[in-house]
C-alpha cells in the first residue's frame, strides 16, 4: 500500500468517526437532553415513575420484614407483588416499556451526553448514566422474565448461583473480590451523591410544585444515603464469599436486608434502610418531572 493510499484510509476513518460523533451528539435535539426523540423522553419519564414504584414496594416489604420477618425485599419481590394485583400484568408491561426507554435514554447519555459540562465532571456524569442504564435495564429484564415464565426468581438465589459459577473458574475468588470492590465503590458513590446533594444538578426544580421544591432535597439525601447502606452490605457479602470460597455467603438485596435484620438493633437498622428506599422512590417521582438531562 502506498503512502497516499494509507493517508486516504486514515482520512476516511477520521471522517467516519466524525460522522458517528455528530450523529450521537445530534440524537438529543428532537427530545430533551439525551433522549433521541420526544416519545423516548416521555416514556423514559414514565420509566422513572415505574422505578420509583419498585423502590416504594421494596421499602414496604423491608418494613414488613423488620416487623414480622416475612417477604422478599428486592426488585423481584416488588414485581411479583405488582403482578399479583388486578391488572398487574398490564402494569408490568408499562413498567418494562418505561424502563427500557429510560435505559436507552441513559445509555445515550453515557455515550455522548452532558455536553453542557466538560472534563472529569462530564466523565463522572456519563459513568453515572451508564450505571443507571444497566440498573434499570436489569429490572426490565426481570419484568420480562416474570411476564414470560410467571416468576422473576430471587436476587439471592441468582447471586449465589452466579457466584458459584465464577468461583469455579481459575482466579474465581479474585473475580468475586473485584465484584465486592465494585459494589462497595458504587455504595460509596451513592452515599457521596446524597451527602453532597449532587443529584440536584440534574433537576430543574422550577418544574416542581412550590411545596416540593424544598422537600425534594432532604428526600433525595435520605434516599441516596440510606439506600447505600444496603449496597454496602451486599459488598460485604460478596467479600465474605471471596474470602471463604463459599457461594452461600453471597447475596443480593434481599439477603442484604435480612442480614441487617439479624444484627443487634437490626429492626431499627432495617427500618432506616426501608425508609431510604421509600424516600428514593419518592425522589424518583420528582425526578421524573424535573429531570433536565
Amino acid at each position: 500500500m502506498t503512502t497516499s493510499e494509507r493517508d486516504d484510509d486514515h482520512g476516511g476513518a477520521e471522517r467516519a468517526a466524525r460522522e458517528v460523533r455528530g450523529a450521537l451528539e445530534g440524537l438529543g435535539r428532537s427530545g430533551e437532553g439525551e433522549a433521541p426523540a420526544r416519545g423516548v423522553e416521555l416514556l423514559g419519564r414514565v420509566g422513572l415513575v415505574a422505578y420509583g414504584v419498585v423502590h416504594l414496594l421494596v421499602g414496604a416489604i423491608a418494613v414488613q420484614i423488620a416487623l414480622s420477618g416475612g417477604g422478599q425485599a428486592d426488585q423481584q419481590g416488588a414485581l411479583s407483588t405488582i403482578a399479583g394485583e388486578p391488572f398487574g400484568v398490564v402494569v408490568i408491561v408499562v413498567i418494562v416499556l418505561g424502563l427500557l426507554a429510560f435505559g436507552i435514554w441513559q445509555g445515550l447519555a453515557a455515550i455522548a451526553g452532558y455536553r453542557w459540562t466538560s472534563g472529569w465532571d462530564r466523565t463522572q456524569k456519563r459513568i453515572g448514566s451508564g450505571a443507571r442504564a444497566l440498573a434499570v435495564l436489569g429490572v426490565a429484564v426481570l419484568g420480562v422474565r416474570l411476564l414470560v415464565t410467571g416468576s422473576s426468581g430471587s436476587s439471592t438465589g441468582g447471586s449465589q448461583q452466579a457466584t458459584a459459577d465464577v468461583l469455579a473458574l481459575p482466579g474465581g475468588r479474585i473475580l468475586i473480590g473485584v465484584v465486592a470492590l465494585v459494589v462497595a465503590i458504587a455504595a460509596g458513590a451513592t452515599a457521596w451523591t446524597g451527602v453532597r446533594r449532587d443529584f440536584l444538578e440534574e433537576l430543574d426544580r422550577s418544574r416542581l410544585p412550590s411545596w416540593a421544591r424544598d422537600a425534594v432535597v432532604p428526600i433525595g439525601v435520605a434516599g441516596h444515603a440510606l439506600r447505600a447502606i444496603a449496597f454496602a452490605v451486599i459488598a460485604v457479602l460478596f467479600a465474605l464469599a471471596a474470602v471463604t470460597a463459599d457461594p452461600r455467603r453471597a447475596g443480593g438485596l434481599d439477603a442484604a436486608l435480612k442480614t441487617l435484620a439479624g444484627q443487634p438493633f437490626g429492626m431499627f437498622l432495617l427500618l432506616a434502610v426501608a425508609l431510604g428506599f421509600i424516600a428514593f422512590g419518592l425522589y424518583l417521582f420528582a425526578e421524573a418531572r424535573a429531570r433536565r438531562v
